[in-house]
């Protein structure tokens, strides 16, 4: 082939390819409704707030929480599986790495054969042919490039769901020891009324053998008795399930959970000092949909590079041996190919229709994900604004309440007064004791809510283009 007609062929090729390259579509932009503009401040103040610690488990004063909390990050299923997760990611980056470099094989083929000779005779003769090929995709067009763009925001979302997951299983695993302490409160609440109710009954039967009072009063009390202690085995199953799911969420069978201390003991830090626009730098959850969009976005550019030609090299080089021949012989090839797309029934069209509608897709799921992250911190300090005036009001009400029983049992003992009145008292500060029991735990629970909704200590993670 003479050089004037190679620089014709190789015009024509490069005029075809930006033919091509201009009936690829445009790369539409982000809808713009997907951003979100963080306020500068929190619609409820936060007062004494510390700085936010990493391992805020630890700020409770209970070193079984801090066991339990260190052994369900260590050995849940579910972090494990985000673990196993991550791998895998990792192993789709590796191989859409691969595709940016050449690949080589070697091998070998060969074997025996007997056929006729040109004379008519048979012949036999054993052959073999050892090679090496290369070939390579030049990656003209970004395609290969966007694919590892993609896996790699694949890793980083995979990682930041790890990292959400960890953060969920420790508020989980803290949450659920405190609501197990508070069970445990609520069973020694119960048995010092059931003794009460014990001392109540003793005294109604008393009275009631002497004739001083009708049998009424008697089964009035120990109605009452009963109706308590029916509640102490309802107490007992709530805390062997909340043991149960306690040892699960720490990747073992279920089992007893030992006590660091009491409800009473635990200490309740100061909430965490966080500005909203802290807010997208510190939860796993908002990364992971970063992360996702990225993905996507790069899924998308893969999907338009699709409709660029794609430019092909190869090589390879061997030799063949045969018992037929005096010295072997060496072969070899080299070549290159452009393959460009004309039509494929909008196959191309359609598949990158698809690649943007899931970029906005997950658009739209990062401006949700990041709508339903300030609300979770709002709410929790708005809860941990308001808990205060509950517990005073509670606080007042149990002492009315247990001045009431003071009045209503003088009353009754001296004969002034029916007994229901004092059992109406008995049950009015039975509801508020136990009231102020789950207070308690809520105020707790709040604050590790807290912790969970601003998403742990700051990091450095970097953030995907």
């Amino acid at each position: 082939m003479t050089r004037p007609i190679r620089f014709v062929l190789t015009s024509a090729a490069l005029a075809a390819t930006i033919a091509l390259a201009g009936c690829a579509p445009a790369l539409p932009p982000v809808p713009a409704t997907m951003a979100v503009q963080p306020a500068l401040e929190w619609r409820t103040a936060v007062p004494n707030a510390a700085s936010l610690e990493h391992d805020w488990w630890t700020r409770f004063g209970d070193s079984q929480m801090v066991t339990l909390v260190e052994r369900a990050r260590e050995n849940n299923p579910d972090i494990r599986l985000a673990a196993a997760r991550v791998e895998e990611a990792r192993a789709t980056e590796a191989v859409s790495r691969s595709l940016l470099l050449p690949t080589i094989e070697a091998g070998v083929s060969g074997g025996a054969r007997r056929e006729v000779s040109p004379f008519g005779q048979g012949r036999s003769s054993l052959a073999a042919e050892p090679a090496f090929r290369a070939s390579y995709e030049v990656d003209l067009f970004g395609k290969n490039r966007a694919n590892v763009d993609a896996a790699q925001a694949g890793v980083a979302a995979s990682e930041a769901s790890r990292e959400a997951a960890l953060l969920s299983v420790s508020a989980a695993t803290a949450s659920g020891y405190v609501t197990l302490l508070a069970l445990d409160a609520r069973r020694k609440v119960l048995s010092d009324t059931l003794e009460l109710r014990r001392q109540a009954l003793k005294f109604a039967r008393d009275r009631a053998e002497v004739g001083y009072t009708s049998q009424l009063e008697w089964r009035q009390a120990q109605a009452e008795y009963q109706a308590t202690a029916q509640l102490v085995p309802q107490i007992e199953a709530q805390i062997a399930r909340q043991e149960n799911a306690l040892s699960v969420l720490t990747g073992e069978m279920p089992d007893d959970i030992v006590r660091g201390g009491s409800l009473a003991g635990l200490q309740q830090p100061p909430p965490p000092e966080v500005v909203p626009s802290q807010l997208l730098r510190l939860r796993p959850d908002i990364a992971a949909a970063e992360y996702q969009l990225a993905a996507s976005n790069a899924q998308m550019r893969a999907a338009r590079a699709r409709f660029m030609p794609t430019l092909g090299l190869s090589a390879s080089a061997g030799a063949a041996i045969s018992d037929l021949l005096a010295d072997p012989i060496s072969i070899w090839s080299i070549g290159g190919s452009l393959l460009a797309p004309i039509f494929n029934g909008g196959r191309l069209q359609g598949q990158f229709d698809a690649a943007t509608a899931r970029r906005d897709q997950a658009a739209f799921a990062y401006r949700s994900t990041l709508l339903n992250a300030f609300r979770e911190v709002e709410d929790r300090l708005a809860v941990l604004a308001r808990l205060g005036d509950q517990q005073r009001a509670l606080e007042a009400q149990r002492v009315a309440v247990s001045d009431a029983l003071r009045h209503a049992r003088n009353r009754y003992r001296a004969g002034y007064t029916p007994y229901i009145e004092q059992v109406d008292a008995q049950r009015n500060l039975l509801g508020v004791e136990l009231s102020l029991v789950q207070l308690e735990a809520d105020q707790i629970n709040a604050i590790i809510g807290l912790y969970q909704a601003v998403g742990g200590a700051p990091d450095t993670r970097p953030r995907v283009k």
